[in-house]
């Protein structure tokens, strides 16, 4: 049995991502309290908690006043884990208890008086001297107490003792007082709040938010954090200022000369490109070519799709002559299809950093920003969120693609968000008529890390891949989102197969 080398040092949480917002872990020797109403995965914190010191040869005790051990040890079954090595220790009543073995200690704790049954939790702690502890939960404490002020010093009482035997106790509370009681935030070394938030369509969402923690710089704000099968997995805020690598700048190129020279050689390592258009003008494919031509140089790359599956994603870039099978097998591609309904920013921001950090990844493409704004309905910071994590992007020398769709196809297009402004590139696609053909232009609005051509150039997508014409000097009204062209047909990109303009 261990315990921390000095007074508070950090101990493990035993839950990812959990640690880094703490800064090392819970402070040893310490009461904290966690509280959420029910359904947080405040049990499920805890017993990740017992697990890790288990692990670390530390011996766990988890006192319950509100589930009985069969119901732990189902919640345990259904993680895939192993109690083993952890005391529990039941008050509640036998009639509650389907264990026939009765192992542990049962006691009616509705005929106990208040302090006696404080006095059994403690007499428990002091047969087991555990090194973590786990009181689930303190609303029963707050029933028996019938009064803040017997309450308060009864878990004064509690703290007290756990200080004298050393141990680092997680104190849960279920909220069940219809006040925003405080007594036990003043008290508390630390107080950790889950919450549970369910949209009006999609799965639930789960954040916490670390209110104080003495002596301990932590990340404040709220977290993203999953229930999944293995326990809770939490996803730390963004910071890009704790983020950064070493990479040396240049300028990725697609390959397509005509297309690498509108944007001044290509776009450039560490900046964002946004690709805003209408639905059908070719925004995915364009992202595509950037893609490809990353994947043949040996880069690794990643792609979010909101809007099509992984298999759809393939089909549609076969057809116009780029294989991504072969990278896809051979690891160098990551493609993940997210539905909007499903995932949180924090979570999306997770799998980022993952790809980023962990794999190595140097061209991240999100197809589409439409569908990130579907994952986040109720999120007021869409545009300071994204911000964040371009910023953390760029930090990392990565390339990364947005493609945002414009509402409307033909006549003025409107972005449902404005996010040029935290991108450094801006490519602009229209649909222009022609010679009784609907055709497409490309033009680049702005960059900020080069020159870059203002021209408006015609481009064509076909089973060759992409084609740029030269500069469409008969355009008018291009901006204005109805293009005329009222130059020669002869300076219109013709079809592979004939002489005659398409």
């Amino acid at each position: 049995m261990t315990s921390p080398s000095f007074d508070a040092a950090p101990v493990p949480s035993g839950v990812p991502g959990l640690d880094q917002v703490l800064s090392g872990g819970y402070a040893g020797q310490r009461a904290h309290l966690i509280e959420g109403r029910p359904g947080c995965g405040k049990t499920t914190l805890g017993m990740q908690f017992l697990m890790d010191g288990v692990a670390r040869g530390e011996r766990g005790l988890y006192i319950t006043l509100s589930e009985s051990r069969r119901e732990l040890m189902s919640v345990a079954e259904r993680h895939g884990w192993s109690l083993d090595g952890i005391d529990i220790y039941e008050l509640v009543p036998p009639e509650l208890s389907l264990d026939s073995e009765k192992q542990q200690s049962l006691v009616h704790s509705s005929d106990l008086e208040l302090g006696e049954t404080v006095q059994m939790a403690l007499a428990e702690i002091e047969r087991v001297k555990p090194v973590r502890v786990v009181f689930d939960s303190l609303s029963e404490i707050r029933l028996l107490s019938q009064g803040s002020l017997r309450y308060r010093r009864q878990v004064l009482a509690l703290k007290s003792y756990f200080l004298l035997n050393n141990a680092t106790v997680l104190m849960l509370d279920d909220l069940s007082s219809d006040d925003d009681d405080l007594n036990l935030h003043s008290i508390s070394h630390a107080v950790i709040r889950l919450e549970q938030i369910t949209p009006a369509y999609g799965t639930s969402r789960r954040r916490l938010n670390v209110i104080k923690m003495r002596g301990a710089r932590y990340q404040a704000g709220y977290h993203d954090f999953l229930i999944q099968e293995g326990g809770v997995r939490v996803f730390p805020r963004l910071i890009p200022a704790d983020h950064h690598r070493a990479f040396v700048p240049g300028s990725a190129e697609s390959g397509i000369p005509g297309l690498d020279g509108i944007l001044g050689g290509g776009v450039d390592r560490g900046t964002s490109t946004l690709i805003i258009g209408p639905s059908g003008a070719g925004k995915s494919t364009l992202a595509l070519c950037y893609l490809l031509a990353a994947l043949k140089r040996g880069e690794r790359a990643f792609v979010v799709s909101f809007d099509e599956t992984a298999g759809i994603l393939l089909q549609r870039a076969a057809g116009i002559g780029m294989d991504l099978a072969p990278y896809l097998r051979s690891g160098l591609l990551r493609i993940e299809q997210v539905d909007p309904a499903d995932v949180t920013p924090g979570e999306l921001a997770g799998r980022m950093r993952d790809a980023v950090e962990k794999d190595g990844v140097g061209v991240v493409l999100i197809d589409s920003l439409t569908g990130y704004m579907s994952a986040m309905p109720d999120q007021p910071y869409l545009v300071l969120q994204m911000h964040e994590m371009l910023t953390f992007l760029n930090q990392l020398g990565v390339v990364t693609i947005l493609i945002l769709a414009q509402h409307g196809m033909i006549g003025r297009a409107d972005s449902p968000v404005d996010l040029t402004y935290v991108s450094d590139t801006v490519v602009m696609l229209r649909f222009f008529e022609a010679a009784g053909r609907v055709r497409r232009a490309i033009s680049v609005l702005k960059k900020r890390t080069g020159p870059h051509e203002d021209a408006i150039r015609e481009f064509k997508i076909d089973t060759g891949g992409i084609r740029v014409g030269l500069p469409l000097t008969g355009f008018r009204g291009v901006l204005t989102g109805v293009p005329i062209f009222e130059g020669e047909r002869g300076t219109l990109l013709r079809d592979r197969d004939t002489d005659a303009p398409a």
